[in-house]
């Protein structure tokens, strides 16, 4: 995750940062693949995720625009999330690609290869870049919807954690600057049955009601961002908790058989 304060320039094809590097301007860009994408949608939501999991639940579906800019906002606690993401809120069921912002570390190798070309692009946190903010802010000019882990980091305690400043800011900087643009933020609780995903785990995806940003945007950046992050904050807090809540026709379900 990002914060909105240290400018310098990353990329996934050049994750080292030096003195040297530095100086040099890397633009950072995503891109949907044309043939890759829907292989790995079907792939992905057909065999990978049932035979993989146990059950997948997702509820809340109703909630995600189909059109508009979006930032989904989600709970961070494998590196299955952004494959379930794409199964839970993806083209199957908005037609819409999800473009992600991931840790450089992501970005490398094969794993970036597959990144780079399924909507992704990278962010060094602790060297965030003014080309990376300005890129995600692009995406959302052009009314895409951006995947932001808004806790910075794989968490496996189930507890929702401190959120990054950076979500909030490249929001409200992004509807201040072009009033009217109306981004939502969509709170995402993930829930594992286990800590660590193994074969046959279950898998719960509740997807919150959209926050208006435009509702935040009415004062100095830095405490409207600290209002929009505490309700951010509540929204995962209670999504991440109301497993016993779920009935069963409440949500879709993939069982593996």
């Amino acid at each position: 995750m990002i914060e909105l304060n240290s400018p310098s320039d990353t990329s996934c094809d050049h994750p080292a940062t030096t003195p040297e590097s530095a100086k040099v301007a890397h633009i950072t860009t995503s891109e949907i693949s044309p043939w890759l994408s829907p292989v790995v949608y079907f792939l992905g939501g057909h065999l990978v995720l049932p035979f993989f999991f146990g059950r997948i639940r997702v509820t809340g579906q109703e909630n995600l625009p189909e059109t508009g800019p979006v930032i989904l906002a989600p709970t961070h606690r494998a590196r299955w999330d952004p494959l379930l993401l794409a199964y839970g809120a993806g083209r199957c069921v908005t037609g819409r690609d999800l473009r992600f912002m991931v840790t450089i570390t992501e970005c490398q190798g094969l794993q970036g290869w597959f990144v780079r070309r399924l909507g992704g692009f990278s962010v060094d946190p602790k060297r965030p870049s003014i080309t990376t903010l300005r890129h995600s802010v692009e995406l959302l000019e052009q009314g895409e919807m951006l995947v932001i882990f808004p806790e910075g980091g794989i968490f496996r305690d189930r507890k929702v954690q401190p959120l990054k400043p950076g979500i909030a800011r490249l929001a409200l900087s992004a509807e201040s600057n072009h009033p009217g643009l109306g981004i939502k933020i969509i709170p995402i609780g993930i829930n594992y049955s286990e800590s660590y995903p193994t074969w046959g785990t279950d898998v719960s995806i509740h997807i919150g009601s959209p926050i208006e940003v435009a509702d935040y945007a009415r004062g100095p950046l830095k405490q409207d961002a600290k209002r929009l992050n505490g309700d951010l904050a509540i929204a995962l807090k209670k999504l991440s908790h109301q497993e016993s809540e779920i009935t069963p026709h409440a949500f879709a379900e993939i069982a593996n058989s």
